[in-house]
């Protein structure tokens, strides 16, 4: 990649040799927001540029909120692995990468720097600003990746980027009350739940059946948009918080 110049105008280069085109003329239409999982910024910045990794991302952004970008947003990161959303399983195709430099959950997970937060706001908003990226498709690695990934967890602030003008997110409902749906659980309010987080994005199988693919998927929903209790049951407000989320979807989104 001679002469890669950055996207982004403050990004330093550090060329990837982890990239491909584009499958299908595919062109970004989704962030995917993942953190580092390793013990340092250099360390996680060296492993995405090795060739042995077979990983990469577009960005990475360091919690002094230095941003090296690695691959070009017009070429294929290999940041998702196996992943899908709204039925699309080449999210790698589809995406820009941006990996977050923290040591996550087996490491000594922390909150991200208000530095670091407000380098990636700006790099996010200038990559919705390239690719008209919509709201709903700025997304935590944990909900394309359902059961193998947990980035960038329930420290990860969404509401504040929501503030930036990034992402899709509403108030979490209050935890009260006792109505639950749990392991086990089955019938039509399972199939109902189930057919809510489908509608959303996430890849969910409708059985009507509360099982373990349905418990790790209301995990997933919970580290985004309901991160008080993590815990795979289906309570009130996590099906309130939602029902909210599709009520306040754009019109036509399922076309």
């Amino acid at each position: 990649m001679s002469g890669f110049l950055p996207d982004h105008p403050h990004a330093e280069v550090r060329v990837s040799p982890n990239f491909g085109p584009r499958r299908d003329g595919m062109r970004p239409n989704m962030i995917v927001l993942h953190y580092t999982g390793m013990e340092t910024g250099d360390g996680a910045e060296a492993w995405l540029c090795n060739p042995a990794s077979e990983v990469s991302s577009h960005y990475l952004v360091h919690e002094d909120g230095r941003i090296v970008q690695m691959v070009r947003e017009s070429d294929r990161a290999w940041h998702a692995g196996k992943s899908s959303w709204r039925g699309l399983t080449d999210v790698n195709s589809a995406s820009v990468g941006i990996e977050i430099v923290n040591p996550g959950h087996t490491l000594g997970y922390r909150r991200f720097p208000k530095r670091q937060m407000q380098a990636v706001a700006r790099l996010c908003q200038g990559i919705i600003a390239r690719h008209a990226i919509v709201p709903e498709r700025v997304l935590a690695h944990s909900d394309v990746a359902l059961g193998r990934k947990i980035d960038p967890g329930e420290l990860f602030p969404w509401r504040s980027l929501h503030g930036s003008g990034i992402g899709h997110w509403v108030a979490p409902s209050p935890r009260r009350g006792h109505d639950t749906l749990r392991p086990g659980d089955a019938g039509d309010a399972v199939e109902e739940l189930q057919s809510m987080l489908a509608l959303y994005g996430y890849g969910v199988e409708i059985t009507g059946q509360f099982d373990p693919q349905t418990a790790v998927t209301i995990q997933a929903f919970q580290r985004h948009f309901r991160t008080s209790c993590v815990d795979g049951v289906a309570d009130r407000s996590t099906i309130s918080t939602l029902r909210r989320l599709l009520a306040a979807l754009p019109d036509g989104l399922d076309d």
